[in-house]
């Protein structure tokens, strides 16, 4: 095996093992699921990050087309205490760099320390320190990336026909592939769209709720999002999940901002502040809602209070900072879809004016 190097933004550089060739650079983040991998690494909401595993074997039942999330790893590099044969030539049939034999629990000691922070990977035969460091040089922030939607969206709208039940406009700024099966279980027909779909394109659709997905990055550079919960609120239901109600947030008056190490997990408590209870949850973000707007809080993290569900019923508002199609997961949250559609069925085209 060849050696391979990770240079952190603190200055340190870490030798492991190369699992899957190739020079990259992300911003460093982790997740604590010990399941899941597969639906893990082909999240778009990982794009532009490099995934460490805190468990510490990953691919112990093999890599299953069936369990992917999107048709291609998003992830930037992998980085694990140890990576099946599986799951490393998978990943570097995909040109996505991989290590493992490092100390996975320091490195995730060091972010929940010092927060997410960039990194450069070198890794194969001609590996070294000073090629990772160049890496990482050239690593821009998270914010950076003002254009990330444009490499995780469909180009184009993408229709899949379901019952009887409400057409929805899913709004694709980096969507799971499961929240649409999610959708189609229920009857839904699902018009997948460009993230910088035209409030045009989707009044021609006159869809009975407009979704918007999650996604990766900041929610500050999808403005074209934005601009249709701007157009629609009060005229058409709205619904996000993750980055959706970030974004939807920020269009109802409210604000956004970057955690230090986010959450990315299938273990996340959240309670409900009208029932008082408690689901488990699974999560994938590194921004969240500071302030809500015109939006009440209705969920909230129990380890540290940043919300996780907003609403408003006048203006036919409902969004999770979760992820409700649990792939990979616990199904606590799935009513969630159930609730979405019930609120679409309501639509009324009775427009409800905005504070």
């Amino acid at each position: 095996m060849s050696a391979a190097y990770v240079a952190l933004e603190g200055g340190s550089v870490v030798e492991a093992r190369c699992r899957a060739p190739g020079t990259s650079h992300g911003e460093l983040v982790f997740t604590t699921a010990y399941t899941g991998y597969e639906e893990s690494l082909t999240d778009p909401s990982y794009e532009e990050q490099v995934l460490t595993f805190s468990y510490p074997l990953i691919g112990n039942y093999g890599v299953r087309r069936e369990r992917f999330e999107d048709d291609r790893v998003h992830p930037r590099a992998v980085v694990a205490r140890e990576l099946t044969d599986d799951v490393a030539e998978w990943l570097e049939s995909e040109d996505v760099p991989a290590v493992d034999r490092l100390d996975t629990r320091d490195l995730v000691g060091q972010i929940r320390e010092g927060g997410a922070m960039k990194c450069g990977i070198s890794a194969g035969p001609d590996a070294s320190p000073e090629k990772a460091k160049d890496a990482l040089a050239d690593c821009p922030g998270m914010s950076d990336h003002t254009d990330i939607g444009a490499q995780v969206s469909v180009s184009r709208r993408k229709t899949y026909e379901g019952g009887d039940g409400p057409d929805v406009a899913l709004v694709d700024c980096g969507a799971k592939g499961s929240i649409t099966e999610s959708l189609l279980e229920r009857d839904a027909t699902v018009h997948v769209l460009p993230y910088d779909v035209t409030p045009e394109e989707v009044a021609d659709l006159d869809p009975d709720v407009l979704f918007l997905s999650n996604g990766p990055g900041d929610p500050a550079n999808f403005e074209a999002a934005q601009s249709l919960v701007e157009e629609f609120v009060g005229e058409v239901p709205l619904a996000g999940i993750c980055l959706g109600q970030q974004i939807v947030a920020r269009a109802l008056g409210g604000t956004t901002e970057k955690m230090d190490f986010g959450h990315r997990g299938v273990n996340q408590p959240v309670r409900d502040l009208r029932t008082d209870k408690v689901v488990m949850t699974t999560q994938n973000h590194g921004y969240t809602v500071a302030d809500p707007g015109d939006l009440e809080v209705t969920q909230v993290n129990v380890n540290d209070d940043t919300p996780e569900g907003l609403e408003s019923d006048d203006l036919r508002v409902l969004t999770r900072q979760y992820h409700p199609e649990a792939n990979p997961g616990p199904h606590d949250t799935l009513g969630f879809f159930d609730d979405v559609v019930e609120m679409a069925g309501n639509e009324c085209r009775t427009p409800v004016a905005a504070d």
